[in-house]
C-alpha cells in the first residue's frame, strides 16, 4: 500500500506529512491511514507536540479526491463510506491531547481548510488561498467545517466563506483570526516546527490540560466549564512540573521539565 501519510518523531515534535501529491486529497485510504497514525502518536511519549503538513508546494490538501462521490449518492451511502470515519478522523486531531500545528502551504481548500482548522494553531505561507468550496458541488462541508470553522472566525464570516465559496488569502484569513501566523514562502514547516520545539520544551501535562480546559468553552456551560476547570487546575498543581517550575522561579533558575 502506498504511504499516503508520513510521519517523523525529532526532539519532541512529530510531523505527520498527507503525501498524495500534487494537491494531497483526501481518500478514503488517506483517511484510514491518519487514523492509525493519530493513534499511535497520541500515546507515544517522544511524540510531545503533532506538526500537520501535506508534501510538496502546490497544496497543504485541497481536499476530497471527488473521483469518489460518484458512488456515494444514494441515500446513506455517503455516511457508511465516506463521512462517519472521515468525522471520526478529524475529531481525533481536534481532540488530540498534545499541543497540534498546522503547516500550511498552496491550497487549503474544502476537507483541507476542515482538517488544518482541527489544528490548536495554524502557520500560513503568505501565498496560501484557504476556501471552502463545497456549494459549488451541491453540497456543504461534512467533515466539520461548519463548526470549527465558525469558532474560529464567527458566524457571519463563516457563512460568507461557505455560501460564496470563494477562497480567501492569508491577510484576511489572519484579520478574521482563522489562522495564527503568516510567514514567508517556503518556510510554514520551519516555521511550525520552531514554534513546535518551543511547546515541546514546555511542561507537556500543562499544556495539554491547558488543551483541555480551553475546550470546554465550547463543549459545556459556562458554570460547568468553570467548575471542571478548577478541577484540572487541581491535577496540575499536583505535578512534579508544577513543583519544579515554582522551585527555579524562586532560584532564579531555568526550570528543568520532566515533558512526561
Amino acid at each position: 500500500m502506498t504511504e499516503l501519510v508520513l510521519t517523523e518523531v525529532r526532539d519532541g515534535v512529530a510531523v505527520v506529512t498527507l503525501n498524495n501529491p500534487p494537491l494531497n486529497l483526501v481518500t478514503l485510504d488517506l483517511t484510514a491511514q491518519l487514523e492509525r497514525t493519530l493513534d499511535a502518536l497520541a500515546v507515544d511519549p517522544a511524540a510531545r507536540v503533532l506538526v500537520l503538513t501535506g508534501s510538496g508546494a502546490r497544496a497543504f490538501c485541497a481536499g476530497s479526491d471527488i473521483k469518489e462521490f460518484t458512488a456515494m449518492m444514494a441515500p446513506g451511502v455517503v455516511l457508511e463510506r465516506k463521512l462517519n470515519r472521515e468525522n471520526a478522523t478529524y475529531s481525533k486531531v481536534d481532540d488530540f491531547p498534545k499541543p497540534t500545528i498546522a503547516a500550511v502551504r498552496g491550497l487549503a481548500f474544502g476537507g483541507g481548510l476542515e482538517l488544518a482548522v482541527c489544528c490548536d494553531l495554524i502557520v500560513a505561507e503568505a501565498h496560501v488561498r484557504l476556501a471552502l468550496p463545497e456549494i459549488k458541488l451541491g453540497v456543504f462541508p461534512g467533515s466539520g467545517g461548519t463548526i470549527r470553522v465558525t469558532r474560529r472566525i464567527g458566524e457571519g464570516r463563516a457563512k460568507e466563506m461557505i455560501y460564496l465559496g470563494e477562497p480567501i488569502d492569508a491577510e484576511t484569513a489572519l484579520a478574521w483570526g482563522l489562522i495564527n501566523r503568516v510567514v514567508a514562502a517556503g518556510e510554514a514547516l520551519d516555521a511550525a516546527r520552531a514554534l513546535a520545539r518551543r511547546l515541546a520544551l514546555l511542561p507537556n501535562r500543562a499544556l495539554q490540560i491547558s488543551k483541555r480546559s480551553i475546550d470546554l468553552t465550547f463543549d459545556v456551560g459556562e458554570d460547568e466549564a468553570i467548575r471542571q476547570s478548577m478541577a484540572l487546575s487541581e491535577e496540575v498543581f499536583a505535578t512534579d512540573d508544577c513543583r519544579e517550575g515554582v522551585r527555579a522561579f524562586f532560584a532564579k533558575e531555568t526550570p528543568r521539565f520532566s515533558h512526561r
